[in-house]
């Protein structure tokens, strides 16, 4: 039968464009297009038989003792700590994380449209405040994003929301390599001591509880480390532009594992892996992650839950066992809060570095970052340094892309001869198949010779996309002139614009069909896949302008060559 390059070339890249919607449809969260989602066995809850107070304090596991209480409230204090990178605000009720800003990071998000048309439409204007630094940890009446640790085990207990003492000390980094505050309190015949230690130069908080047992009976103490947040889609996030918000562990049994706050919010509860002793927890977002390593090598517990409306935690519980009066028991922790930055994550913890999220893909789209950073070594813009990665890979493609050029070349020759074999038989198909492909045995011609290149560039194309959408790198990075953030749309429109002209231009290229209906359609299909690319990263945008205007001139020098071959 007659088939039509061109429209291959369409299926394939309408795949693509597919294996992508669906890639991104489980990155956030959902069902896959292909099957069921796996999930580990073990399925977890909070402890056993546990629960948790309105607070949001773990209770303890069957026979560990009562809830703790709320201790009334004296006053309180909010203690700054300033580092080079981190601004972080811990409360002294419960010794929590309510803020933390990133220095280094500015806000980015939705740059608007036209240069907000000149400030007459709403819908023109930044949704964004460039001015001001991104913050991770904060909490107001819609949002809630805070690091909150404690113990449980008996009554009383201090948890985060007992009030703590902070130590008097230094609270900004100037000079000195390290900062520490230290919170204290007492209550239930129990110590608490939190030590945090800031580092200069870096986004891990190193997190010391001391547990000391000053009553006169025994205790079993356990404690608690937990992540809590919201269940609200990141602003600007839309069905284009959309990415993963939601909790995420890791263990060396069960590996990476996302999860669904919609889950927690229906079953009060997420599945995963229930018990570790080694690993992580987190809270994943676009381009930053914020995650809680406890000390390797113990045993604990993996636990969410919904500690209030719109409220859900994930967190780890430790035994610290029976301790004596008298006893003291200390435990170590890492809080990493930041960007997402593969060389930062991997020195954290391993597995860390997999919040990052390339898709299915992942296997090339670590070699594709790995070169893209050597190329940005060099050059020093990420713009530029897409457009040198766009023309390293057509280089690595030639020979294929040139094949399919070639095959593509003899097809545009031969073409009227294919609409004279579609008048003679237009009324016998099968006769009109029949002589199509005698016509190409003739000829040489491979059919589907232009297709191989477009097969193998195809999982490229779909890591690449992961490697755009997924690197904080190009958050906030500039190019030009008026593209001031790679990992936004072009506020002007001008690369989709250009996009859409380059892909018509390659149409008329191609071989055109021999059905008019058809040849309709491949002048149309541009501009419709044109249309998604207006809200596309510019980054994204820029690698297939640059790829299309090479593959122009490739093409067309290669069907002038068999042209004037042809005539002589």
């Amino acid at each position: 039968m007659e088939i039509n390059k061109r429209t291959i070339m369409w299926i394939v890249f309408a795949v693509s464009l597919f294996v992508l919607w669906n890639d991104w449809t489980v990155a956030n969260g959902g069902q896959s297009f292909f099957g069921p989602r796996t999930t580990p066995a073990k399925v977890a809850t909070a402890p056993a038989a546990a629960g948790t107070t309105a607070a949001g304090v773990p209770t303890p596991a069957a026979g560990a003792g009562a809830v703790p209480g709320v201790v009334a409230a004296p006053q309180r204090e909010i203690v700054t700590i300033t580092t080079d990178v981190l601004k972080v605000d811990i409360d002294t009720a419960g010794g929590v994380v309510r803020r933390l800003e990133l220095l280094k990071y500015k806000q980015a998000g939705h740059p608007g449209w036209f240069g907000g048309c000149f400030g007459l439409f709403q819908w023109c204007q930044p949704r964004v405040d460039k001015t001001k630094n991104e913050v991770l940890f904060d909490e107001s009446s819609n949002h809630a994003y805070l690091a909150q640790t404690g113990l449980v085990g008996a009554a009383d207990l201090p948890n985060h929301n007992t009030i703590f003492t902070a130590k008097p000390g230094v609270r900004v980094i100037d000079g000195a390599s390290d900062v520490q505050l230290v919170l204290e309190s007492a209550a239930g015949g129990v110590k608490l001591t939190k030590t945090f230690t800031f580092h200069k130069g870096s986004y891990v908080i190193d997190l010391r509880h001391d547990v000391a047992n000053v009553g006169t009976a025994t205790v079993a103490p356990q404690l608690y480390l937990q992540l809590m947040h919201d269940g609200n889609k990141p602003e600007g996030d839309s069905f284009f532009n959309s990415s993963f918000t939601g909790p995420t562990l890791y263990t060396p049994e069960d590996k990476y594992q996302k999860l669904d706050f919609a889950k927690i919010e229906k079953n009060g509860k997420a599945e995963h892996s229930a018990k570790a002793s080694n690993g992580w927890i987190a809270i994943s977002q676009h381009f930053f992650v914020s995650a809680i390593v406890p000390q390797p090598n113990t045993a604990r517990e993996i636990y969410t839950k919904k500690v209030d409306t719109n409220r859900y935690a994930i967190g780890t519980l430790s035994a610290l066992g029976t301790m004596a009066p008298g006893a003291v028991v200390s435990t170590t922790a890492q809080l990493y809060s930041g960007p997402q930055d593969e060389t930062l994550l991997e020195k954290v913890s391993p597995g860390l570095d997999l919040v990052k999220d390339y898709g299915f893909l992942t296997i090339i789209a670590k070699p594709i970052f790995w070169v893209i950073n050597q190329i940005h070594n060099v050059l020093g813009n990420w713009g530029w340094t897409i457009i040198a990665f766009t023309i390293l890979i057509k280089l690595l493609f030639f020979p294929l892309s040139a094949a399919g050029y070639k095959s593509m070349a003899k097809v545009k020759l031969v073409t009227p001869k294919m609409q004279a074999i579609r008048e003679r038989y237009k009324s016998d198909p099968a006769k009109m198949n029949q002589a199509t492909m005698e016509l190409y045995k003739t000829e040489k011609i491979n059919p589907l010779g232009g297709c191989l290149p477009i097969l193998v560039q195809m999982p490229v194309f779909i890591a690449l996309y992961w490697v755009l959408q997924a690197s904080v790198e190009f958050r906030g990075a500039p190019w030009i002139g008026w593209i001031q953030d790679l990992s936004q749309h072009d506020p002007y429109c001008i690369l989709p614009v250009l996009y859409a002209i380059s892909m018509y231009i390659t149409t008329k290229l191609n071989p055109a069909p021999a059905d008019p209906m058809q040849a309709k359609m491949m002048l149309f299909m541009p501009l419709a896949f044109s249309v998604m690319f207006f809200v596309f990263p510019s980054g994204l945008v820029l690698y297939w302008v640059v790829n299309n205007i090479l593959s122009i001139g490739q093409q067309w020098v290669i069907t002038k060559k068999f042209a004037e071959a042809k005539a002589a």
